[in-house]
């Protein structure tokens, strides 16, 4: 293994948190390489986006806010939007000098010396005095479990493995979940097979334009579970999903009629316990992603609730670690403020701990 490096910050993950708080870290002084380093373990730039389904194209897609210092303009909207973001964020992090390091995977953050923190990784070590972790959640797709499901003799796969309709045309496609990708699944799979969408909630569909103080009220729901220590849900969970034409379109064509949940899995498909039944070849799991932090294990951040309590973007247990795109900043708007905030908190924490002149 390589010998230990030392910098002031480490930024664990090149998605849109991380390239914020890069970029933040950088306008402030702080010099790539020398004083900080970002460690992404994905393949090139594009963060999550580079992994999304080809039919995903820009302009389906809906909430994409900017980085900050760099508008992305004059994309084409059939374009798939991995290849439109990743392209953005490949000029974004040659443009501001970034220099990301990739591909490292993060094994483990501890202890260190010094009252540093060492982050253990596929690429040797580094000492740090501040860790910003922007690891977001792809990685980490959640499979709810389900009486039966190891018998189903069709597909299951979830929706980070979606790469588009065409592979599924003339089959029978159970999706599960209420979420912006199952009904961006559902309309894109309509034309091609026979769907059933289930939820474990009655889909709330919101009218009207979400503006600023709705936005405010659904990031503060958000945030007052990490700041109880509870696991974070998404901020999409509380907005409701936008009532769109194609939404409407969906609603009236019947592609969007609801069941509730099911209560197993069977050989040929899911039942309820009303005996109700329907065949499928495939269980589509559009059931989200959890936060990405299992090699923050070693620091002992996790609250009896499951989660890490956080005051705005600090560990609340150690406020070396700030977590960016997590919880209430895991959108793209809410990244970057969150990466500009926990830059200001490092550099306070890191003046306070200078040694002062004799």
């Amino acid at each position: 293994m390589n010998h230990t490096r030392e910098v002031e910050v480490v930024v664990i993950g090149a998605g849109q948190a991380g390239l914020a708080a890069a970029h933040h870290l950088r306008r402030t002084g702080f010099e790539p390489e020398r004083d900080f380093v970002v460690l992404d373990h994905s393949p090139g730039p594009g963060g999550a986006w580079q992994f999304r389904w080809p039919s995903l194209t820009y302009g389906k897609v809906h909430g994409m806010h900017a980085l900050p210092g760099m508008e992305l303009t004059g994309a084409d909207p059939a374009r798939p939007s991995a290849e439109v973001i990743g392209e953005y964020f490949a000029a974004y992090e040659e443009t501001f000098d970034l220099r990301v390091r990739r591909p490292v995977d993060v094994r483990a953050v501890r202890e260190g010396t010094g009252g540093r923190l060492l982050v253990e990784t596929s690429d040797g070590a580094w000492s740090t005095r501040a860790l910003i972790n922007a690891t977001g959640t792809w990685d980490r797709p959640f499979w709810p479990r389900y009486p039966g499901q190891e018998t189903f003799r069709g597909r299951q796969l979830h929706t980070a493995r979606y790469a588009g309709p065409e592979e599924f045309a003339g089959q029978r496609v159970v999706v599960v979940g209420g979420g912006a990708s199952g009904t961006q699944h559902l309309l894109e799979l309509a034309p091609y097979a026979a769907t059933t969408w289930v939820t474990r909630r009655p889909p709330v569909f919101r009218e009207g334009p979400f503006d600023e103080n709705a936005g405010r009220a659904a990031v503060a729901l958000v945030e007052e579970r990490v700041r109880r220590g509870l696991p974070p849900k998404s901020v999409v969970s509380v907005t409701g999903l936008p009532l769109n034409d194609a939404i409407r379109a969906g609603l009236e064509s019947g592609v969007l009629d609801r069941l509730p949940m099911f209560d197993r899995i069977t050989e040929e498909g899911v039942e309820w316990a009303d005996g109700r039944r329907v065949a499928a070849d495939v269980i589509l799991w559009a059931t989200g992603f959890r936060p990405v932090i299992d090699h923050l294990a070693p620091l002992r951040l996790r609250e009896a609730g499951g989660g890490i309590r956080v005051e705005g973007t600090r560990a609340v247990a150690d406020p070396r670690v700030h977590l960016v795109g997590y919880g209430p900043s895991a959108s793209t708007i809410g990244a970057n403020r969150a990466g500009r905030a926990a830059v200001r908190d490092i550099r306070r924490l890191l003046a306070e701990q200078e040694p002062v002149a004799a």
